[in-house]
C-alpha cells in the first residue's frame, strides 16, 4: 500500500510539472494573442507570425480575416490569429540586442 501510495504522489508532482512547464504558459500565449487579435483597429502597425511587418487597412472579423498593408500598394489577407503582436520598435530592438548578448561563443557586449 505504500509503495502505490509513493507511486501516486510521484504521478501527481509529475503532472503538476508538466502543467505547470508546459500547459500553463501556452494558454498564456494563447490568451494574450486572443486578446492582440480583438484590440486591433485600422491604422495598427503589427507583426505577423512570419515576422512581416505591417499596417492593419480592415478586419472581417466574422472571417478572422485582417487585410494587412506590407508595402505601399501591397496588401495580403492573414487570418488574425497569425497576428502576433502590435510593432512596437524599441522592444523589438531590445530583444535583438539581448539575442546578440546571448550568441554563444561571442564575447558579451559586442
Amino acid at each position: 500500500m505504500a509503495e502505490f501510495l509513493a507511486v501516486a504522489v510521484i504521478l501527481l508532482l509529475g503532472m503538476g510539472a508538466y502543467w505547470s512547464m508546459v500547459v500553463f504558459p501556452r494558454q498564456r500565449d494563447f490568451q494574450q494573442r486572443q486578446r492582440v487579435a480583438r484590440s486591433l483597429a485600422a491604422g495598427d502597425e503589427v507583426v505577423t507570425f512570419g515576422g512581416v511587418i505591417g499596417k492593419v487597412q480592415r478586419i472581417d472579423g466574422a472571417m478572422g480575416v485582417a487585410y494587412v498593408e506590407i508595402a505601399e500598394g501591397v496588401q495580403i489577407r492573414l487570418v488574425t490569429a497569425a497576428i502576433v503582436q502590435r510593432y512596437n520598435p524599441e522592444e523589438i530592438a531590445r530583444h535583438a540586442r539581448q539575442g546578440q548578448d546571448d550568441a554563444p561563443g561571442e564575447p558579451a557586449g559586442q
